[in-house]
């Protein structure tokens, strides 16, 4: 934005890095080709440093142009680097060696930044909870803080549309690596191939709670969310809640209302807020792999990108990651930041709009009630109903759209919901059409009245806006694994969070049902369901609204 350019970029390939243990990870160094010293910003992975998607979220070429050294390395047993890939567990102390590694190289003005989402994030907070010296500032984006609460599972059930094909991904350069054959390494790459390939057309189907038919069929790792459930130290090896005030650098949180790691991203930052951190957060319509028109069934504008359009007074976020590293990385730029910590894109009024913190100080909670016959109302009901529903493990409801990263037989985002709504085993409870405009800005909560005779039962709860036309757009959901034989009680269902303001006509509306697959994984059998609504045990979704200005 504004800043002076270099001309020229020299990239050094393959520059290796000598961990504590005698491993030698590798990286492509990018350097200005005039000026220097440079802060230097580092990212570790484990899905190649060269693949295309990778290089593009902050695109070294271009950052080095702007004054910047970037190195991209490759994390332990992957690709360019030597070593054994174990998912997660060598992560902090890799990162540690790595930032101060990078510090040294020729060129680095000895302070390093970390940028990255996803894995990408999660090298970046396990790095800096071991606090390296060289560390200055971090931007981890989309990215978890519990494994267990949106990476490995969510609610105790597993995320499997994830984690699946996330195990054949990772598995090919395993392979490639293995001592086997040409021959006998060509026919399980293809074998690989065919199975991914296949997810989309019912091989998701073949796997109930402990089943591992990647691992089985292919000799690579097992998909990471089993190993933590049998394994809690593979959880504990990428966990940050807890952590965060071990982190004394800067921090920069990027986070989706589609995105996977929604959940995580807003509680890292607010743990950073609350430790007294230097911390800011932007979120916008994203999901985990998609950043720009068209959101799944919805069209939400040029604003709404996150990249090429300036949705932020310092650029696009590529533009505020650089601006939030050069505040803390270069000794000659004041680090004081005058802006708003938080700045969220409101769907529905399709802006952007500052807030001093999350969640909001002007939202209040409202409580809409599930009422005997599908109504959804701020009034709680007197007397008592309930609703039912079967559920049936070899007829699941499909997963459409949300805060999801599987297959392109599965996108994510924001869709029509009328195709799962008309099934007998999703209840749905809708409000009267709004007259004036409502908006709802952060976490929404669903409270369930419910029982169940299964021996495992799995409640799904899920907001959506209902438009004039009908059309049902999902917003937030969640799930909630309750063990026991007869289990009955009052369960709370996390949906995460979300910014959206209905308009005027538009209709709120509430999901209850058992599954949705194959984002979660299944509980076997059939058994009937009840939800009750009113008196005692009246269930109701907890939204937070916007006071309306006096």
């Amino acid at each position: 934005m504004g800043e002076d350019k270099s001309t020229e970029v020299s990239i050094e390939f393959d520059v290796p890095a000598r961990m504590r243990d005698g491993v030698t990870l590798r990286a492509n160094v990018y350097r200005p080709e005039t000026g220097g010293p440079w802060p230097t910003l580092l990212t570790r992975l484990p899905y190649g440093k060269d693949l295309p998607p990778v290089v593009s979220i902050l695109d070294p070429v271009q950052t080095a142009r702007r004054g910047f050294m970037v190195v991209i390395q490759d994390t332990r047993g992957r690709f360019a680097s030597d070593g054994e890939w174990k998912p997660f567990a060598y992560e902090r102390e890799d990162g540690y060696d790595s930032v101060e590694w990078a510090a040294g190289l020729p060129g680095s003005n000895g302070r390093v930044g970390m940028y990255g989402e996803s894995y990408l994030g999660s090298t970046q907070w396990m790095a800096a909870i071991e606090r390296p010296p060289s560390l200055a500032a971090i931007a981890p984006a989309l990215t978890w803080s519990n494994p267990l609460d949106g990476l490995f599972a969510r609610g105790g059930a597993l995320e499997l549309g994830l984690m699946v094909p996330w195990s054949i991904e990772t598995g090919f350069d395993y392979v490639t690596r293995m001592d086997i054959s040409a021959a006998e390494r060509g026919r399980r790459i293809e074998a690989m191939v065919e199975d991914y390939d296949a997810l989309s057309k019912g091989l998701y189907l073949e796997t109930f709670a402990g089943d591992d038919p990647v691992r089985q069929r292919h000799g690579v790792p097992p998909m990471p969310s089993l190993a933590a459930v049998e394994s809690p130290e593979i959880a504990a090896s990428c966990v940050v809640e807890g952590a965060q005030e071990r982190v004394e650098v800067p921090t920069l949180h990027i986070g989706g209302w589609y995105d996977i790691f929604l959940g995580g991203t807003l509680v890292n930052y607010t743990a950073m807020a609350a430790a007294g951190r230097e911390t800011r957060l932007v979120v916008g319509p994203w999901t985990h792999v998609r950043w720009s028109d068209p959101f799944g069934d919805l069209t939400l504008g040029l604003r709404a990108s996150r990249f090429g359009f300036p949705a932020h007074p310092e650029g696009d976020t590529a533009d505020v990651q650089r601006a939030f590293f050069r505040r803390h990385l270069s000794s000659s730029t004041p680090t004081v930041e005058s802006d708003a910590p938080v700045r969220i894109f409101v769907m529905g009024r399709n802006r952007w709009q500052d807030e001093p913190s999350w969640p909001p100080p002007d939202v209040v909670e409202q409580r809409w009630f599930l009422q005997t016959g599908g109504g959804l109302a701020p009034e709680q009901p007197k007397g008592d109903g309930e609703s039912s529903f079967v559920y049936d493990s070899d007829d699941p409801v499909p997963t459409v759209g949300g805060n999801t990263v599987m297959p392109p037989g599965f996108p994510s985002g924001p869709f029509d919901q009328s195709s799962i709504e008309r099934r007998e085993d999703v209840l749905v409870f809708t409000s009267d059409p709004l007259s004036v405009e409502m908006e709802v800005t952060g976490e929404v909560i669903l409270v369930l009245h419910a029982d169940s005779s299964a021996p495992s039962t799995d409640w799904v709860g899920r907001l959506c806006d209902v438009h004039p036309n009908g059309t049902s757009i999902n917003l937030c959901d969640g799930i909630l694994r309750v063990d026991g034989a007869g289990a009955s009680g009052r369960y709370v269902l996390d949906l995460w969070a979300t910014s959206n303001v209905f308009l005027p006509g538009h209709r709120l509306r509430v999901h209850i049902t058992g599954g949705s697959f194959p984002r979660w994984d299944r509980n076997p059998g059939g058994t009937s369901r009840r939800v009750h609504h009113g008196g005692d045990r009246s269930s109701y979704v907890s939204l937070p609204v916007r006071r309306l200005p006096d």
